[in-house]
């Protein structure tokens, strides 16, 4: 059996190729002309900059892959949390291999989810500049709007003024127009000697608003920059050079004084290996599995200590640790579920009126403790009909919901299979500001299931159809093409594509990212609410 290959085998070999094909950028070569200017790749420059070995947790690789005709390869910006210098820092990359580091509008979106992870953890940030600024046909979706470019400054500048988020920028090839703003509202300046510019107009568009002919070095260059204008701080021979002096500023920051560890335990192995993940999730999405053997390949082994494990089975509570990192953990059930005293049995993966009240409890418990919440979805939903809605399952819901909303303490989340309806919010969704949000190949984001879907909207013309004698062509057609969309809406890829998760975890690595994310959380001992959540000082 162990020989079969399972569907999570399946899609994270789809997934791994597609990874690694997105993490060559615009190409070979691209990458070769990069080189040929004397400058390293953004992910070159990445792995000088952190320590050797240390983890890495790339956010939105997949960001854009299946727009612009495949064109922008992760939105030609890499980001992500990594550890420099023994810290653990945020890193923005402008990808030059991706038309030129140019911004499109999802460009903006993974540097504002970079800047927040750094803001609700309140840890360094290091921007690695080198583009040529706005993608100017999409101008549209880049430069106006709340969330526009203008935010990333908008960031920029609370992170100096008032959240003390150290921020080094390395300017390590163009830095062109409302670009350059980036490193000018950062802590300090690295320029590049020979290959880095940094003006807010090149030299045409010098030449065309002014009449005045001059060169890029002159205009804007390294010496300049150092030397007259006393913008840039520090001046590098090359890349290696600046990332090795970015490294020794990193070195010398101070560590935070207020910081969030729980009691950390001594590691241990998980009970299972990671791999047996490919083995416990059912070939079929739809079938049941036991959680507790998906979480013993997750949690170090003999420490989950669950909370009223026969109440409410559907909903697993219970505290745990990964890599020593203590945590609060929820998980849904799959599978029938029987209830305590022969009641009627319980579909799992669905929340029930004594289930949303038990994780309530237990979220506002782990939030008086302070200690961080992971959430293991596979959820479909809340359950409906005449016994739930009398049981007062909205009013139970809304508590289950205002509780994960409001707790203070860092959330992680991890989707295995289903994050559905009302369910996926109450499981710490995307819309509710999870510290960091991950799903395994298996993950499937959206309203309801295809047939669900398909139920809804052509279920009382399907029925009359079948009396009829079986639906038209034209019918059969249309419901296809719905299963299709939502098939393809539902992929996990899909999700990755547009931000709702900020990575894919394949089964290896599933347990150390979430242990490594653990240890980020921990930087910070404050509130982790929304984006950022500014110093009692300033309320």
């Amino acid at each position: 059996m162990a020989e079969k290959k399972s569907r999570l085998k399946t899609l994270t070999d789809e997934y791994r190729a597609l990874a690694e094909r997105l993490r060559l950028g615009g190409g070979p070569d691209k990458i070769k002309k990069q080189h040929d200017a004397g400058k390293l790749t953004a992910r070159e420059r990445i792995t000088l900059l952190c320590d050797t070995g240390s983890p890495w947790l790339e956010v939105g690789l997949l960001v854009a892959y299946d727009q612009y005709d495949g064109q922008a390869p992760g939105a030609g910006v890499v980001t992500g949390v990594g550890v420099a210098a023994g810290r653990e820092i945020v890193v923005v990359a402008n990808d030059a291999t991706v038309k030129a580091g140019s911004w499109w509008p999802e460009t903006i979106r993974k540097i504002l989810r970079a800047q927040e992870v750094a803001m609700r953890q309140r840890i360094p940030i290091v921007y690695l500049v080198d583009s040529a600024g706005v993608n100017l046909p999409y101008q549209g979706g880049v430069f106006p709007g709340q969330y526009g470019a203008g935010r990333i400054f908008y960031y920029n500048s609370l992170m100096r003024r008032y959240l003390k988020v150290p921020q080094l920028a390395a300017v390590m090839g163009p830095c062109i127009a409302g670009g350059a703003y980036l490193p000018a509202l950062s802590d300090v300046i690295v320029m590049v000697d020979g290959t880095s510019f940094m003006g807010l107009g090149g030299p045409n568009l010098v030449k065309g608003a002014t009449g005045q002919t001059v060169d890029s070095e002159s205009l804007g260059g390294a010496r300049m920059h150092t030397n007259t204008s006393a913008v840039a701080h520090y001046m590098a021979a090359d890349d290696e050079a600046c990332l090795r002096l970015l490294r020794e500023q990193i070195a010398r920051l101070p560590r935070p004084a207020m910081t969030r560890h729980p009691s950390r335990t001594r590691a241990k192995s998980p009970q299972r290996p990671p791999t047996d993940l490919y083995t416990v999730l059912p070939s079929d999405h739809r079938m049941s599995y036991d959680v507790h053997d998906v979480l013993a390949c997750l949690l170090d082994h003999s420490k989950f200590d669950e909370f009223q494990p026969e109440h409410a089975r559907e909903m697993i509570c219970g505290h745990a640790a990964i890599e020593g990192h203590t945590v609060a953990l929820i998980a849904n059930q799959r599978g029938i579920v029987k209830t305590p005293g022969g009641g009627p049995a319980r579909f799992g993966g669905i929340i029930y009126t004594e289930s949303a009240e038990k994780v309530a409890y237990f979220i506002e418990n782990a939030n008086r403790e302070g200690i961080p919440i992971l959430f293991v979805q596979d959820v479909s939903g809340f359950m409906v009909g005449p016994e739930a809605e009398s049981s007062g399952i909205i009013r139970a819901g809304a508590a289950f919901v205002e509780a994960m909303a409001t707790a203070a303490v860092p959330k992680i989340v991890l989707t295995v299979n289903h994050a559905s309806g009302a369910g996926y919010y109450a499981m710490a969704g995307q819309g509710f500001d999870p510290d960091f949000i991950f799903s395994l190949p298996t993950g499937r984001m959206g309203v309801m299931e295809g047939e669900s879907a398909v139920s809804a909207v052509y279920g009382p013309e399907l029925e009359k159809a079948q009396k009829a004698g079986g639906p038209s062509p034209k019918l059969t057609q249309q419901v296809e093409a719905m299963r299709a969309d939502y098939e393809h809406q539902l992929d996990a890829k899909f999700a990755g594509a547009r931000g709702f998760v900020d990575a894919i975890l394949t089964p290896e690595e599933a347990r150390d990212m979430l242990a490594f994310t653990l240890q980020v959380c921990g930087n910070h001992s404050g509130p982790h609410l929304g984006p950022y959540v500014l110093p009692n000082t300033l309320l």
